[in-house]
This record gives structure tokens, sequence and C-alpha cells, in this order.
């Protein structure tokens, strides 16, 4: 029983993948001491029921993800405890929304819940950019969530400390393939990237 860093989103539709953008970058430039509370960081990208066993295994979790709350793009919204299954049933965004709404309920269910829970979500700006990456705002977003996820790991005993070097690819919480920059120095230019989506996944 530790605190679980869980991003959900898929990267694949731009702002969608706030989530495990966060996770990602959040593994990328900080370690976790082993003498304060033991942080496990799960890139939980559209995998629904498989979750299930992350949040069981939770004493604290911890949540990024993208939620449209009908706010300005790049605004973020935190919501704890009880009210993150309520919250996340409200106004579906995606299907991964929906799968892991019922993961938290069904947690619930068992008895088997995270004492405390955070969601740090974040309003897109996009989401109809298939091979697309985060718009601005909301990489703009990303660095004030990082922070205040941070804060909240130290509320909840975790001691992140800043990396001395970059994590090994057996590490990563995300495909090296799919990492951002590797993703975005990837995505065609404009004028040869069709309208609908990248050409590295949806020809035209």
């Amino acid at each position: 029983m530790g605190i679980t860093v869980l991003g959900i989103g898929n990267v694949l539709w731009a702002d969608e993948g706030f989530g495990v953008r966060c996770v990602e970058a959040l593994q990328q430039r900080w370690a976790f001491d082993d003498g304060g509370e033991a942080v496990s960081l799960v890139d939980g990208g559209t995998q629904g029921l498989y979750l299930i066993q992350h949040v069981q295994a939770a004493n604290r979790l911890l949540i990024f993800d993208a939620i449209d709350y009908g706010l300005p793009p790049g605004t973020l919204k935190l919501i704890e405890d009880d009210e993150v299954p309520r919250f996340m049933g409200a106004k579906k965004m995606s299907l991964h929304q929906t799968g892991f709404q019922e993961v938290l309920m069904l947690a619930q269910l068992t008895g088997q819940y995270p004492e405390q829970v955070l969601l740090i979500g974040c309003q897109p700006q996009d989401l109809d950019d298939y091979g697309g990456s985060l718009r601005p705002v909301v990489k703009t977003a990303l660095e004030d969530a990082l922070a205040l996820g941070l804060d909240r790991l130290r509320a909840w005993g975790a001691r992140p400390v800043p990396r001395d070097a970059a994590p090994s690819h057996d590490e990563a919480v995300t495909v090296p393939t799919l990492a951002l920059d590797a993703y975005e120095a990837g995505r065609p230019p404009a004028e040869r990237a069709c309208r609908i989506g990248d050409e590295r996944f949806l020809p035209c």
C-alpha cells in the first residue's frame, strides 16, 4: 500500500494525452527517495477495467487526465476523494473516462478503495487531431499540474528529488517511440499531414 500516480488518456488524439504526458514528465524529471512513501507511476492509457489492480493496491491515488469542464482551454481543476467517480461520470469526454469511472466504482464495491484520491484535470483545446500532440496552452498547463501534483505527493509523505539522469528504456512508463519528444519529431509537417489525421496512423 503506497501512492499510485496514474495518467490516463490517449496520446494519439492531441490533448487527450494530457494525463499520460504528465506521468511521463514526472518520471523523466523526478525520482522518489526510499525514505519517503513508496510511489508507483502508471501510464494507464485507455486500459479501462485493467487498471483496477492499480487502484485497489493504492493507499493514495493521484490521477492526471484531460477533462471537459466547459472552461477555457488549459484550465486546471482539482477534484478529491468521493467526488472523483461522480465527477468523471457527469460528462464523459471519451470512452476511457467511462471505463475509468467503472474502475473507481468497482474498487469502492470491493472495499479496496484508496483512502485519498486527487484528480488533477485539464480542459483540452483540441481532441480531433489524430496523430497530433498537446496544444501549447495545454503544455503550459502540464507544468502547473506537475507542480500541484508534487505538492500533494509531498503532503502524502513522498520525497521527490530531481533526477540526475534520464530513466532507462526499461524504466520508462511510456513506450519510447511514443515519448513526447520522439512522437513530435516524427510528425509530418503541416503541408504533408492529412487534415483528418496523421499519415503514420491513418492513411489519407
